[in-house]
């Protein structure tokens, strides 16, 4: 359900996205929360950590997962200001986060067929409750401004 929760939420994972961009990272946070505490935070950080699975979602899903000892975050929402990719997608199922809740939609979903069914997937047979395009406006904006200044 989108509520203002969600708004709030995903303000702070667009901190983080900016966190990202400062560093020179493409500009991507998310915030894992349960019971109105964040027990988990990322940004992309492929490039300082020079790790390909760095991505904003795995880092919030590795320190949650550090927090509460366990890697099932059950009843848990995860924010994130980019539709996650099929490797996140992975680990969120693999987590049991009982929410996402993204931004900006991946632009390439529409294109490629397995990614739709993946989240076709995610949401019938995993019940994972999916809530798209919240602050879908600032969350992609982010986005396009950070490859428009590195395309100058």
């Amino acid at each position: 359900m989108k509520n203002s929760r969600d708004s709030y939420w995903m303000k702070i994972a667009l901190r983080y996205a900016h966190h990202a961009e400062k560093t020179g990272e493409v500009p991507i946070g998310a915030v894992i929360v349960f019971q109105e505490t964040i027990i988990g935070f990322g940004w992309n950080s492929v490039i300082s950590q020079n790790d390909s699975t760095a991505h904003a979602e795995i880092m919030a899903l590795r320190k949650a997962s550090r927090n509460i000892r366990n890697y099932r975050l059950l009843n848990t929402t995860l924010y994130v200001t980019l539709q996650p990719c099929m490797m996140c997608c992975g680990a969120i199922l693999n987590s049991r986060v009982k929410r996402l809740v993204f931004g900006s939609p991946y632009k390439d979903t529409k294109k490629n067929p397995f990614l739709k069914k993946i989240f076709s997937n995610l949401e019938k047979k995993n019940k994972l409750i999916v809530e798209k395009k919240i602050m879908k406006n600032e969350c992609s904006n982010i986005l396009s401004n950070f490859f428009k200044k590195k395309r100058r």
